[in-house]
Formats: C-alpha cells, structure tokens, sequence
C-alpha cells in the first residue's frame, strides 16, 4: 500500500530543499510533485510548457524527466483558477491536468483539490494546500510505501513546513473557509506582504 504525503513552504526555496532531500533519501521523481506559486515572475521559461502536452495524454508537467537532474529540472508553468501563474512538475499535476481533459489546461485547480483528495488526503487540508498556494506558497506531496510514511513526512517536515492547523486558524480567523477558484489571484505585492508576515509571527 501507498500513501500520499504533503507539506506547504511559505518559499518555493525551502520546497526545493524538500524534493532535494527526497530525491537523496531514494524517492524516486515519479513519487514527487511540486506546485508553486510564480506570482512574482521568479522563474521565467522561454520555452513553451508541457503542460498542455501532457493534458490529452496523462503525462503532465515534468513527465519527460526520467531520472536525469532530478524532478525540478522537469519544471513547468501554467496558470491555474483563483492561484493564478504557477510553475509545477511531477504526478500531482499531471492528475489534475489529466482531470481537465477537454478543459483548458490552467482549468485544474478541482482537479488538484480532487487528486488530493483521491490520493487520501483529507478535504480540508486539500483547500488549506491550494489556498496556502494561492497566497504565495508551495506544496510539496510524495506517494510512498505505507512503511516509509513518518520517514518521508520527518524529511518534509525538517525543511521549514508550514503548521497546517496554525495556519488553518489563521485563515479561518480573517473568515477564510474553504479554497475558492473564484477568487482573484494573489498579485506579486500581495504575495510579498503575505510572506511578511509569517516571517513576523
């Protein structure tokens, strides 16, 4: 059996520094998907995104990396409902984008809520992951066998994760309840002073 684990970054640095050391402790990339907020422009592409590629076939962002250079190298962009632009790569998006089959391929936040969910994570943390990436930050999720759960969740868990629930309270506080693609992204500005103020706490 498998099971699917996760943690937020408020910096897509401290998520890199996650998937780096999943990578040395032996996941491989196919078990490792990271979505991240590019609100700011930090990462630029000029190549096109094979994301849409990936939509039609199953075989998503960063499916074309095999096991050379580790899974960022496999990075790609696409906008996302209510998160805005975000860079991604690995299994987590290629579901989602598998699930906007017939949709336009930045059409897939249900369909990360849905494969989270799918992937036994429960509802609410689900919407906590999106919003927490809406608001600037990054998710990081591993599918690993069921004995290397706590293992994989410590390595996360080491690189500066967020405190889901505090961070759950905190939303929940400003009337915040559940994860809206309607909702306008976040603008760079305001990404920036979101940031800001979970260095302050």
């Amino acid at each position: 059996m498998t099971k699917t684990v996760s943690a937020l970054y408020d910096t897509y640095d401290a998520a890199r520094s996650a998937v780096s050391a999943l990578e040395a402790a032996g996941i491989p990339h196919s078990d490792i998907s990271i979505v991240a907020n590019n609100s700011e422009s930090w990462h630029r592409d000029d190549r096109e995104s094979n994301a849409a590629a990936g939509a039609g076939t199953g075989a998503g962002v960063g499916a074309a990396v095999g096991g050379v250079g580790g899974l960022l190298t496999g990075l790609g962009m696409m906008a996302i409902p209510g998160v805005g632009p975000v860079v991604a790569a690995g299994w987590l998006i290629a579901t989602a984008v598998g699930a906007a089959t017939g949709a336009a391929v930045g059409a897939a936040t249900g369909g990360i809520i849905g494969s989270l969910t799918e992937a036994g994570i429960p509802e609410n943390d689900a919407n906590l992951y999106a919003e927490g990436v809406r608001r600037g930050g990054s998710l990081v999720t591993a599918r690993v066998a069921d004995e290397r759960a706590s293992e994989v969740q410590a390595i996360l868990n080491r690189n500066k994760s967020v405190d889901l629930n505090a961070r759950g309270r905190l939303y929940r506080g400003e009337g915040w309840s559940r994860f809206d693609p309607a909702s306008p992204a976040y603008t760079a500005d305001q990404v920036a002073k979101e940031r800001a103020r979970y260095t302050a706490l």
